[in-house]
Formats: structure tokens, C-alpha cells, sequence
């Protein structure tokens, strides 16, 4: 039989408090979205549901109206999500055109595949003619040299 460690209520109290302090300031150390749930509170501060709810539910309900009193997500969240908007306006756009260039790109290659394929051929011809005599260049008069 193993025996548990006594549990600090005070401790749990506070870090509870400072977890909910940390979220309504937007400065979040270990929740991913910084949203002001009693999830994120318990992300957190790291304490199970059950303990919370169990001996320290007047914080979670404190913290829950301080939450509906601020009325929104914390400045901190919000500009980071005004970025992200941001962000996936000039991703759109350079995946919009890294297509374009990618397209570009394919149809040069057909091009260039395409002329290599008639210079191919063009001396292939100029092989199968045999040898065409060369004519005389033109001379020029003594005076004009």
C-alpha cells in the first residue's frame, strides 16, 4: 500500500490564482490558446478538474466572472490573432504566386523541350543531306581591301 503526499491547499490556491492572473493578462506560460475557459485555467495551473471543482471552486467562479467582466480575449491574444490574420493574407498571396511561377516554369521547360527536340531534328536533316559544296565568297576588288 502506497502512501500519498499530504496536499497543499495554499499552493493550489495559488497557482490557481496566478494561473487566472496569467490568462487574463494574456501572458499564458503552458495554454496553447490563451482563451479564458475554466480548460485553459486548468491547462494552466496545472491541477486536475476534480481537485479544482472539489476544494477550490469559488476560485474557478471567481475566475470565471472576472473573465466575463473583461468581456473578451486579452489584448495580448487578440493582436496575435490580428497577426495571424495577417500572416495567412501573405501566405495566400505568395502561394498565389509561387503558382504563377510555378506554371511559368512548366510551360518554359515544354518550350525549351520542344526547341532542344527541333534543333535535334534540324541537324539530323543537315547530316542525311550529305555534303553540300561550299560557294565561293565574293572577291573584292583590290581597292575596296
Amino acid at each position: 500500500m502506497t502512501r500519498r503526499r499530504p496536499r497543499d491547499l495554499e499552493a493550489e490556491r495559488a497557482a490557481l490564482r496566478t494561473a487566472a492572473d496569467r490568462l487574463l493578462a494574456g501572458t499564458p506560460l503552458r495554454s496553447a490558446s490563451g482563451k479564458l475557459t475554466v480548460s485553459e485555467l486548468l491547462r494552466e495551473s496545472g491541477l486536475r478538474r476534480d481537485v479544482a471543482y472539489g476544494d477550490h471552486k469559488d476560485l474557478v467562479e471567481e475566475f470565471q466572472a472576472r473573465a466575463k467582466a473583461q468581456h473578451c480575449t486579452p489584448t495580448a491574444m487578440r493582436e496575435l490573432a490580428e497577426k495571424n490574420v495577417q500572416l495567412k493574407g501573405r501566405l495566400a498571396g505568395v502561394t498565389k504566386a509561387l503558382a504563377h511561377e510555378q506554371e511559368t516554369s512548366a510551360t518554359l521547360r515544354r518550350i525549351i523541350a520542344e526547341l532542344d527536340l527541333e534543333l535535334h531534328q534540324a541537324r539530323n536533316e543537315l547530316e542525311q543531306t550529305g555534303n553540300v559544296p561550299r560557294l565561293p565568297t565574293p572577291r573584292l576588288p583590290a581597292a575596296r581591301r
